[in-house]
């Protein structure tokens, strides 16, 4: 289960989520998951991918994408966190007017993208040193698209300077607005992936949501990266 699962309000999550497009959801991994995940990044094996930021135009750091099977703990907070957050995710389906929805299990959700030729692990370890950053981006990686995912962050707040997680909002007709999301070490925060529902005077629309990171001048930045739906 995810750390301190039942202390997680699931109404002032969603709350959060509606006002802003992100919940801050609290700890969910102790000192020594993610000293423990953290260290992994260096080890080849775990992985399927690693990809240098710099190579691609995305900013200044590296990532790397976990292979099948999961670690334990990555894989158990990648279900529970599905379990918690599908029904936010299906109420926005709804007030944007979609007649999709997603399963009510991350199994479930893993089958409908594997038959669809998306079969490729999504979670991932991000790591930036001083001069890091990451530009602002969606991670969409194929027609499923789960709306919402979670970023943890892994290092101790000061062990770095600077490297904010930072999230956009672009709705119509108006400039974009910034939220500058500050965590602790081993708490996570849940945001939109591409688009999220906001009321207008007469019905919902679509607000588009991007998320970077700011460059790091000091230090040394994990997180664990948690996205539900898999890569083609």
């Amino acid at each position: 289960m995810v750390a301190a699962q039942e202390t997680l309000d699931g109404s002032r999550i969603q709350e959060e989520l509606d006002r802003r497009g992100y919940a801050r959801l609290g700890r969910l991994l102790s000192d020594d998951e993610t000293t423990s995940l953290s260290k992994l990044f260096s080890n080849d094996d775990a992985f399927r991918s690693h990809i240098v930021m710099r190579r691609h135009g995305y900013g200044e750091g590296e990532y790397k994408y976990f292979r099948y099977p999961l670690p334990k703990k990555v894989a158990s907070l990648r279900k529970d966190l599905y379990a918690l957050l599908i029904p936010i995710a299906n109420e926005w389906q709804q007030r944007l007017g979609s007649d999709l929805r997603f399963p009510h299990t991350h199994a479930e959700m893993l089958e409908r993208c594997h038959e669809d030729g998306q079969t490729r692990p999504t979670p991932l370890i991000l790591k930036y040193r001083a001069g890091g950053y990451n530009r602002l981006h969606q991670d969409l990686y194929g027609e499923h698209v789960f709306p919402l995912q979670v970023v943890v962050l892994l290092s101790k707040p000061d062990d770095f300077a600077g490297g904010e997680f930072v999230l956009t909002e672009q709705r119509p007709r108006m400039q974009s607005r910034v939220e500058v999301v500050r965590l602790e070490r081993g708490h996570g925060v849940a945001f939109a992936v591409n688009e999220r529902p906001v009321m207008g005077t007469r019905a919902y629309y679509r607000v588009k949501m991007r998320h970077g990171v700011s460059e790091l001048r000091s230090g040394e930045r994990y997180t664990l990266g948690i996205i539900f739906h898999d890569a083609t």
